[in-house]
């Protein structure tokens, strides 16, 4: 298990280089100025990442840490349905005005391209774990269709989700992926619910 201040090292890092991301772009940030930004050295970087395309997988953790923010919120949410829908209006709404397209694209190039650190898949991830446990919820209290397992209501969640995104970056976000999330999602997980 890596140390504390390990894990604070590469946190620095990461925080570091997307803050400049956001600011400057990934095409004009440099290894050095996320070096300096972080306050840390070149061989903590390349300890932790071989170059700079690897932090664009730190995005998925990124969008974790937005979900532990959430999770006290989750209990105002309602139920399991509400609690979905909360959980992506909230992420969307992040992502649409704070996370540059390009980073995403990138992202799920990455994904797509590299045999290893397709992290937006990893089971164990916060994402995964908190949807599985709000659709579980649901399916105790009667309010999902409990003849379906977790995993195919959660899959079915998160392909959708992924989706969506694609296709704001493929269109270059010409409408809200908010707005249109709203009008989707509430369709797909109506399938899922209980009708007895």
């Amino acid at each position: 298990m890596p140390s504390k201040d390990s894990r604070n090292t590469q946190a620095k890092i990461v925080n570091a280089a997307w803050k400049l991301f956001y600011t400057k772009g990934y095409e004009s940030t440099t290894i050095d100025e996320i070096v300096e930004e972080s306050g840390t050295s070149r061989g903590s970087f390349y300890h932790y990442f071989k170059g700079k395309d690897e932090l664009l997988n730190t995005l998925a953790e990124l969008f974790d840490n937005k979900y532990s923010e959430l999770e006290d919120e989750l209990e105002k949410a309602g139920g399991a349905y509400d609690r979905l829908l909360f959980l992506n209006h909230e992420l969307f709404f992040m992502i649409e005005n704070s996370v540059p397209m390009d980073l995403l694209a990138r992202m799920y190039s990455a994904q797509l391209v590299s045999g290893s650190g397709r992290n937006l898949l990893d089971r164990n991830r916060i994402y995964f774990k908190l949807l599985r446990r709000i659709v579980a919820k649901g399916m105790e209290d009667g309010e999902f269709d409990a003849s379906l397992s977790v995993n195919e209501v959660v899959k079915a969640y998160a392909m959708m989700e992924r989706a969506m995104i694609s296709d704001w970056c493929l269109s270059n976000g010409e409408y809200s992926l908010v707005r249109e999330s709203e009008n989707t999602l509430p369709r797909l997980l109506k399938g899922y619910i209980n009708e007895k």
